[in-house]
């Protein structure tokens, strides 16, 4: 979660923009494979997997290592003493206690770093010490305990050469598979410096210094002209200003943005920060060249280079996962038993007017990005609006009978969870809004600042919004804004419980038909 509101932070730089003035975008260079806004989208070895990040990684071997070893040792019992010594219970104690303390001093030891994955020699020593360390803890407690003699010799050295060995080559299958993938830059953190000069530079050697940063610097950006702030920072080029770097990273992935402005341009930084809060990275602020200390627990740290936390991608690493599995698999049980109703809607449109059943509109999604949704036709196929250009009213004669019934139902909607399968829709978020929405005759992007911030997550088939009312027709600017308030506060405040409870409220909201036609 971000340690500043967005909607604090827009009413703040207004008042800084009033006494500030923006300087215009600047051209962009011709770097880093980028070439504009109608550059293609990178390719695909390029494209960061947002299923696999280091944190994820780091669990998932976790997980592998510790139930290797809690299996190894039953399975060496069952080959080395079955028949012979029973698999009693004192047997089970050690296995859990050798496995758990091994975890324990492989976590201590920095064994579970992206560093230490690829890094095979360094790690294996650590890994050899921690683990003949764990056993030694569990030997000693049998000792003191007067239990040494239950416990099979050979079942305790097999159990520590085979697992010292398993845990080994799983390491160098693991350092082959980081290597290969952190040639193809699926693990570094692409960055963008915001800010030139000398900080600037001291930043980036303090980076490259660092070693293990796990960051790629894709260029520098600064709204300083070209005669206060040179073409190439420490041998990066400078790719433009804040409204190129927004355009910047909706063509290609960017994690990170990082600040090397002093802390004292505040009116400055409050600005740029309005404008890139409309993205899904997250943003630091350099505490490097920065006179003010604060204690070691209040940064976080690339390498060594102290930050600052301002933004926090809203979803990120694990919660990624756990609600792409949730979408999923509640998606896929909301399919199947809603098959029925889908049934019978499709028929009813396809009996009433000509025209194919399904209705397909392109939309916004996550980033900014391009979507097509599905739906149920609900107007005559030779009245449809693709782009949404005409708000859909209560008397509107572009829509059929049935459609009528089924949008104000939304029942014209369940197409949508092929999306959500699919992967372009979440079963909850802020709802996906047609290219040419309008609210009083005005764009929604040209009526609420910040609108695009409600992009930072991939929309939803329902939202917090529209379960509050928020749902329907916006022949008013207020009813737009209300239902990005209601947008943001879900994106700031998401889990799965939240989720939930959308979930379960949806029903009851769709008999809330006041504003939907």
């Amino acid at each position: 979660m971000s340690v500043i509101d967005v909607r604090d932070l827009l009413k703040a730089a207004d008042q800084a923009s009033a006494v500030t003035p923006v300087p215009p975008p600047l051209p962009l260079h011709q770097a880093d494979g980028y070439a504009g806004p109608a550059a293609s989208p990178p390719s695909p070895h390029e494209t960061p997997n947002p299923w696999l990040s280091p944190v994820v990684l780091a669990g998932c071997v976790r997980l592998a290592e510790f139930c290797g070893l809690f299996l190894l040792g039953f399975a060496l019992h069952q080959a080395l003493l079955r028949g012979v010594v029973p698999l009693a219970p004192r047997y089970t104690a050690a296995i859990l206690a050798v496995s758990l303390a091994a975890l324990g001093l492989f976590q201590a030891s920095g064994s579970y770093r992206i560093g230490a994955f690829r890094d095979l020699p360094k790690t294996a020593f650590k890994l050899a010490t921690g683990w003949s360390i764990a056993f030694l803890m569990v030997a000693a407690a049998m000792v003191l305990g007067k239990i040494a003699d239950h416990y099979s010799r050979i079942w305790l050295l097999g159990y520590y050469a085979t697992g010292l060995g398993l845990l080994l080559a799983g390491r160098a299958g693991l350092a082959t598979f980081v290597q290969t993938q952190m040639a193809r830059g699926r693990f570094d953190r692409r960055t963008a410096i915001v800010g030139g000069g000398p900080a600037a530079e001291e930043l980036i050697r303090a980076l490259d210094a660092s070693g293990n940063s796990g960051i790629r610097i894709v260029g520098i950006f600064d709204d300083r002209n070209d005669a206060r702030s040179g073409s190439h920072v420490a041998g990066y080029p400078k790719l433009g200003n804040i409204d190129n770097l927004v355009t910047y990273a909706r063509h290609s992935p960017v994690d990170l943005v990082v600040f090397t402005l002093p802390i004292s341009a505040e009116a400055r930084i409050l600005q740029m920060l309005a404008k890139l809060s409309v993205l899904p990275v997250d943003i630091r602020l350099s505490a490097y060249a920065t006179k003010l200390r604060l204690r070691p627990r209040a940064y976080s740290y690339l390498g060594g280079v102290p930050l600052l936390d301002v933004f926090d991608k809203p979803l990120a690493d694990w919660d990624v996962i756990l609600k792409g599995l949730f979408d999923r698999l509640v998606g896929f049980v909301l399919l199947l038993a809603l098959s029925p109703v889908m049934m019978t809607v499709a028929v009813a449109v396809k009996l009433t007017s000509r025209g194919p059943v399904l209705f397909r509109q392109k939309r916004y999604g996550f980033n900014n990005e391009l979507i097509e949704v599905f739906k149920f036709r609900s107007m005559y196929v030779d009245q449809c609006d693709t782009s949404a250009a005409k708000l859909v009213t209560k008397t509107d004669a572009r829509v059929t009978p049935v459609g009528r019934f089924i949008r104000k139902t939304s029942l014209d909607e369940l197409p949508q969870l092929f999306n959500v399968i699919r992967g372009d829709l979440s079963l909850v978020g802020p709802r996906p809004h047609a290219l040419q929405a309008k609210a009083a005759n005005t764009l929604y992007d040209q009526v609420v600042d910040g609108y695009f911030a409600r992009h930072k997550v991939k929309p939803g088939i329902t939202g917090w919004a529209q379960i509050n009312g928020w749902r329907g027709e916006t022949d008013t600017s207020e009813k737009i804004q209300r239902r990005v308030e209601y947008d943001l506060h879900y994106i700031e405040n998401w889990s799965i419980l939240f989720d939930l409870r959308i979930l379960l409220k949806t029903p009851r909201a769709l008999f809330k038909t006041d504003n939907a036609y």
